[in-house]
């Protein structure tokens, strides 16, 4: 049986994959709700989903908050439930990437990943599991990265941080699925998005070089993708063949995966000396 969604809060609602989730959520009926910081974003945004609603009674509402400060994220949806029906999904897709060397990198760069794309995920999940095991149901989606999984030049900040959603996520699921409540976990690949848009000046030319061989997925692509998953209780979410190709081609090949890994960093190195 088709599992659906009647009620989601979708962090980085605003753009991106967020977006991209919420506006087919949106058009197969769900309530919407779309949290972020960025009120005049959201105002646009949530303009943007209503339109695509099926039913007169669908509602799309915003909570403007800081992920990272959980008692105003406690606050605010204190604030939500009071007027909305409690959420039997929850999608935490707000993330940000800088990437670059990391002896260019400062620590406050480090911190601010981390806070944003792991504490923000901790502190959403803190909020919404206690309710969800009340009901005994629920579903949650945490959105990593192929960084959460593959470790790659130029990413040291970003990827620890989609790592460790990874390993919360994993955790959390063995607690959860007894009592009645889905984790799923997604990898997506380089994704047109605005964050995609910032990251690609920043990246070392070895990044570009070695993540740079296949082409993004669109927004809308990884999110019918990971919405098709979630609904058959899949885990683990790795939308488009090449992320599933990269996952099983690193377990087979184990510890030689760093052996061809440092193989096309020095290929980049030589290409890149030899534009100088």
């Amino acid at each position: 049986m088709k599992k659906t969604f009647n009620n989601a809060i979708i962090t980085g609602g605003s753009s991106g994959i967020g977006l991209a989730l919420a506006k087919q959520l949106a058009s197969e009926g769900a309530n919407i709700c779309l949290l972020a910081r960025d009120e005049e974003k959201l105002a646009q945004t949530q303009q943007e989903v209503q339109s695509l609603s099926i039913r007169k009674c669908q509602k799309v509402t915003t909570l403007s908050c800081d992920i990272r400060d959980y008692a105003a994220l406690d606050q605010a949806l204190n604030n939500w439930l009071s007027d909305n029906e409690y959420p039997d999904l929850v999608i935490n897709s707000a993330g940000v990437t800088y990437p670059g060397y990391f002896q260019d990198l400062e620590l406050s760069t480090f911190r601010w990943l981390m806070e944003i794309n792991y504490f923000g995920t901790l502190h959403v999940c803190k909020y919404i599991v206690p309710g969800m095991i009340d009901r005994g149901y629920g579903t949650i989606i945490n959105i990593s990265s192929q960084a959460g999984f593959f470790g790659i030049i130029g990413y040291t900040g970003y990827t620890a941080s989609k790592f460790a959603v990874r390993g919360f996520s994993d955790a959390l699921r063995s607690e959860l699925k007894p009592l009645g409540v889905q984790v799923s976990v997604v990898f997506p690949p380089d994704t047109e998005t605005p964050q995609l848009a910032f990251e690609e000046p920043l990246k070392p030319f070895e990044t570009k070089e070695v993540a740079g061989t296949l082409h993004p997925m669109s927004a809308e692509d990884v999110a019918s993708e990971t919405l098709r998953a979630a609904r058959k209780g899949k885990y683990l979410i790795i939308p488009g063949f090449g992320g599933k190709f990269l996952y099983k081609l690193m377990g087979i090949m184990g510890n030689f995966t760093f052996t061809v890994i440092d193989w096309l960093i020095q290929k980049a190195k030589k290409k890149m000396n030899s534009k100088m």
